[in-house]
């Protein structure tokens, strides 16, 4: 086994490496700073016997962004620059072939959120967040149609009066339900989309817009 000393150095002793390939997103710095400012420097910055940054270059922008003068640095003696050009490129691509377990990463973060902690340091995004705790039953609750009221508010024929508009409880495939609607109004335009659940079938409006464009074959 190794041994892993780490010391501290001024910030701008650890030199980044000119050819690192791999790209920093200003989120992902972001998201490295907020981690240091939460839980401490855990990782050291390691770089070779000149000083050269083999991983950490996120970690370096993080404390900059921070004001941070010292970071915890690892010299990685004994290794070939040939060895240092492999481990820097190896730390970046390992990341690549990892995945989560939704099954596990979901109560995780159900349980952090029990605790009242923010989830923002977890480094997964609002969006992210909102999908990894939705109820997996939600959507087909949400469809679940409810047993009709004994007594309803509507029924059918009810005219409702809001304001300058007019809702009717009624069938829009009727032309007395439709008339009755507008009353006074005559409509311009009148948008309907009787009756559902059904399947259209454009075939006939896909080959009347090809005889008319001026680029369908011949």
């Amino acid at each position: 086994m190794n041994e892993l000393p780490v010391t501290t150095w001024p910030i701008d002793k650890p030199v980044p490496y000119a050819r690192n390939a791999r790209t920093l997103s200003p989120q992902a710095v972001d998201k490295v700073a907020a981690s240091i400012k939460e839980f401490g420097f855990r990782q050291p910055i390691v770089v070779d016997r000149d000083g050269v940054i083999i991983a950490g270059h996120t970690r370096l922008l993080a404390a900059r962004k921070l004001g941070l003068l010292e970071v915890p640095v690892h010299v990685a003696e004994g290794l070939t620059p040939a060895q240092a050009k492999s481990y820097r490129l190896m730390d970046n691509r390992s990341h690549e072939e990892t995945d989560w377990d939704i099954e596990l990463l979901g109560p995780e973060l159900a349980e952090l959120q029990n605790f009242a902690y923010d989830l923002s340091l977890t480094g997964f995004d609002a969006r992210e967040l909102d999908e990894l705790l939705r109820d997996p039953d939600a959507d087909e609750q949400a469809n679940e149609v409810p047993a009709p009221p004994e007594n309803p508010v509507s029924i059918s024929g009810d005219l409702w009066l809001c304001g300058p508009h007019r809702v009717l409880c009624g069938d829009s495939t009727v032309p007395d339900a439709v008339s009755r609607l507008c009353g006074p109004a005559e409509p311009l335009l009148l948008v309907t989309d009787p009756p559902y659940g059904i399947e259209l079938d454009s075939e006939w409006r896909d080959s009347g817009r090809a005889e008319r464009s001026p680029w369908a074959a011949s």
